[in-house]
């Protein structure tokens, strides 16, 4: 059945952007069918299902260019030992034994507390990178069908590394291979190929990659320079930075997604630029495992397709918005850097660009007719002139997750008056809280192997 959202302020995130007050949006087979005046779309579809929005603003839904759904359970997880000097440290004694940690029941809990936490805050879609190196075989049909239950849209991949030996780096490179082809019977599943980062990566398993990839129409989805350490290993191990490295073999380019390039120079930004790869920023991230502040206007000037992710931390899209716009301020000691509109841009425009290519034929993103019905309402009451010129400053500086009252992806309403309508989160919270002792149990195990 048809869905009619009536009277919203309409922020269609068209280019250029306007705004509809009083307005409706008629979703129909999932897609946008028509968007007008409340008065003429009530009077043109009378047996629609009506969502009245109340004078709300109806947006279309956030969007997460890279996140890690298996990260789940670190929340709270203390790391043995003296905390961790640097990023190095910070893999090898939470992230890379954790990963081990995970089996299909934690890999299961992992991507619902992540889907329940993204419905309610207004998130639709979400580009994940995933690792479980003890649950490798199937492992992404475990969260796509975690997704397909919330009912949103997610791009799905699996992380090749050789850190856990050939054996397992070769699972990795078939189970992207055969989700990479099952996925095409999910609508609102996409895929791409998941690698770690250069420096866990040989050159010969990265050619074993490409070969695998070839016919499969997709890029990949990498960590590149997000700390020194990797372009040392780099250029230690293969005389060359990373993103040269990566465009001799093949990685690079315009469905390939490179995540965080805090530390790649000019020239290896000339070479993202050039072969049209996106760049992923996570400036919640990059503060918390301190790594630095990518060259994000410089990126924008030079015309690289910068698009903004979460890295596993929450859903809530609108704070890294918010971080973004903040980080390179004070990194840079410069009022002017990353202002709201270009925040907006990258995090409303470019990552619905980008998520269109794993929905092809799609329009995902905007409010007009043809789109894709992935709505949002949002309950912000503002107190001065909002209008298309001045919304990414409200969003900056008013705009809290907790204000988002629905959420729709293809036309179907997953939460409703803040109401989850697919999921029981209480139910799935107290099932991953009951697991978590056994997951972290074995944490402690791995991480003991770490620390001698």
């Amino acid at each position: 059945m048809a869905l009619l959202i009536t009277h919203a302020r309409l922020v269609t995130w068209d280019d250029p952007n306007s705004i509809i007050e009083n307005g409706a949006v008629l979703i129909d087979g999932g897609t946008i069918r028509a968007v007008g005046a409340s008065s003429e779309l009530e009077a043109q579809y009378p047996d629609a299902e009506r969502l009245d929005a109340r004078g709300q603003l109806a947006m279309p839904g956030n969007i997460c260019a890279h996140t890690h759904f298996y990260g789940a359970y670190s929340r709270g997880l203390a790391i043995p030992g003296p905390a961790p000097k640097d990023f190095p440290e910070i893999l090898q004694r939470l992230w890379w034994p954790l990963d081990k940690s995970l089996d299909e029941k934690s890999v299961r809990f992992s991507a619902l507390v992540c889907l329940v936490d993204a419905i309610k805050h207004g998130t639709t879609t979400l580009i994940d990178h995933h690792a479980s190196p003890n649950f490798i075989d199937g492992s992404l049909d475990v969260i796509a069908d975690a997704v397909d239950e919330a009912g949103l849209r997610a791009v799905l991949c699996y992380e090749v590394t050789d850190r856990d030996g050939e054996a397992k780096a070769q699972a990795g490179i078939a189970e992207n291979v055969r989700f990479l082809k099952a996925s095409k019977d999910r609508p609102l599943i996409g895929a791409t190929f998941g690698l770690h980062a250069g420096l866990t990566l040989s050159d010969k398993t990265l050619e074993a990659c490409t070969a695998a990839a070839e016919g499969l129409d997709t890029g990949f989805h990498i960590h590149v320079a997000e700390h020194e350490a990797d372009e040392e290993d780099s250029l230690n191990k293969w005389g060359e930075r990373v993103v040269p490295r990566l465009e001799r073999l093949g990685i690079l380019g315009p469905k390939t997604i490179v995540a965080h390039a805090v530390h790649v120079d000019e020239r290896e930004r000339a070479i993202l630029n050039d072969t049209a790869t996106w760049v992923s920023h996570q400036p919640r991230s990059n503060m918390n495992n301190a790594v630095g502040a990518s060259a994000f206007d410089t990126m924008l000037a030079e015309g690289i397709k910068v698009v903004l992710g979460n890295d596993g931390f929450s859903n809530t899209m609108w704070a890294d918005w918010k971080a973004a716009y903040l980080l390179h301020k004070v990194a840079n000691r410069d009022p002017r850097r990353a202002p709201g509109d270009a925040i907006a841009h990258v995090a409303a425009w470019n990552n619905a660009r980008l998520a269109e290519l794993f929905f092809p034929g799609q329009t995902i993103g905007k409010l007009v007719p043809g789109a894709a019905g992935d709505v949002i309402l949002v309950d912000y009451q503002p107190f001065t002139p909002l209008h298309a010129g001045n919304l990414p400053w409200h969003i900056q500086f008013g705009f809290e997750p907790s204000m988002v009252t629905a959420t729709i992806v293809a036309g179907r309403v997953l939460m409703r008056d803040r109401q989850l309508l697919t999921l029981d989160e209480a139910a799935i919270a107290a099932a991953a809280l009951d697991y978590a002792p056994t997951v972290w149990e074995r944490y402690n195990h791995f991480v003991s192997q770490v620390l001698g």
